[in-house]
């Protein structure tokens, strides 16, 4: 398969998750300040890696990704129902830390600079 249709599905599941974790997972572990940065999908269509990115201390980020995890199979229906695939994938969530790196990076750049 190529890398293009497999970027391309990476994609549409990435807007339909972020819509679902926004307005229809009710599950109260998960934070209102979860955004999907990536999803890449297996060659096979089977899986679907989504990483997430929770602003929040380090209970919350698991909280989140326990719910995450335990409405999988809300995530996977929706999937199956709104994007026209033989396979569904089978969503694995996973956090994504690159921003909070980033933000690390960003403070000590600027206590660099104000020495």
């Amino acid at each position: 398969m190529s890398s293009r249709r497999l970027s391309r599905m990476g994609e549409e599941i990435k807007k339909l998750v972020s819509n679902l974790i926004m307005n229809e997972v009710k599950d109260p572990r998960v934070s209102p300040m979860t955004s999907v940065i990536q999803v890449e999908v297996t060659r096979d269509l089977r899986y679907a890696k989504i990483y997430i990115s929770v602003m929040g201390t380090e209970k919350e980020k698991q909280d989140t990704l326990a719910g995450l995890n335990s409405s999988k199979g809300f995530i996977r229906k929706e999937i199956g129902q709104k994007i026209n695939m033989r396979y569904t994938p089978e969503p694995i969530f996973e956090l994504d830390s690159s921003i909070d790196h980033g933000i690390r990076i960003s403070e000590m750049l600027r206590d660099i600079n104000k020495e």
